[in-house]
């Protein structure tokens, strides 16, 4: 895991930025971040609006008392997408790193467990 800690000085919520990319370890990430949502732990926010520069987006991740990316393999999209937005103090989580291998590693319960489990004791 490589981890960026740096947490967002803002007073609203954890924020979960999450790879959502067409392999496996992807859609684990995805997975990740809504469990993590439904469980209360942060707050899956739009990448994509990050990628696009959205007004209300930007502002309320500019706003939030921590950041949360996962990304799912070593090309680092979440990551990348963040700090390309001006985004630099955040924590990154890499699917990979947690020893679930790109084409390898279904997203089942247990991987999206470990994933999941892994980025609520970062985000705590």
């Amino acid at each position: 895991m490589s981890a960026e800690k740096s947490g967002a000085c803002g007073g609203g919520p954890k924020l979960i930025f999450a790879c959502s990319g067409a392999a496996d370890v992807g859609e684990i990430a995805d997975r990740a971040a809504r469990k993590m949502t439904e469980n209360g732990r942060g707050r899956m926010f739009c990448l994509a609006g990050i990628g696009g520069r959205v007004p209300g987006i930007i502002s309320k991740t500019q706003a939030a008392s921590g950041i949360l990316a996962i990304d799912g393999c070593e090309l680092d999209c979440v990551k990348n997408c963040l700090e390309q937005a001006g985004f630099h103090q955040f924590d990154h989580l890499r699917v990979t790193d947690l020893g679930l291998q790109k084409g390898q590693a279904p997203a089942n319960q247990e991987n999206i467990a470990t994933v999941a489990e892994r980025g609520s004791a970062i985000l705590a």
